[in-house]
């Protein structure tokens, strides 16, 4: 039998394939994704009909420049993942929680996406 940390992963995995399953990415409207781990968060615009990433940015790109709580930095990721599309000519995405629910720093995210002008 699997041990608990073994059925947690595979718990996790499960949910990341459900939300994947009803989520594309177009090169009109990209997958916006959200990882996180418990120092750093990523974001990263995907067009998965041309498998390539449109445009990336992580808190690890702008360790100093990012003071704050998780929340407001993840908050400013979201921001600039934002502004990153509009350069590229994105104005619409659809969200990717992967599988992590949609509150806290997933939440601030997408918030911080809309009030820079991305349409999720």
């Amino acid at each position: 039998m699997p041990s608990q940390f073994e059925l947690k992963r595979i718990r996790g995995e499960r949910r990341r394939l459900h939300v994947r399953h009803r989520v594309v990415g177009t090169p009109e409207r990209p997958r916006l994704t959200v990882s996180k781990s418990l120092r750093n968060i990523t974001a990263q615009l995907i067009d998965d009909a041309g498998g390539r990433t449109v445009a990336y940015w992580s808190t690890l790109n702008a360790k100093d420049a990012l003071k704050g709580s998780k929340t407001a930095v993840a908050k400013e990721v979201g921001k600039k993942i934002a502004e990153l599309a509009k350069a590229k000519g994105v104005t619409a995405a659809v969200f990717d929680r992967n599988r992590f629910r949609y509150h806290g720093r997933i939440k601030a995210v997408a918030d911080g996406a809309r009030e820079a002008g991305l349409t999720i």
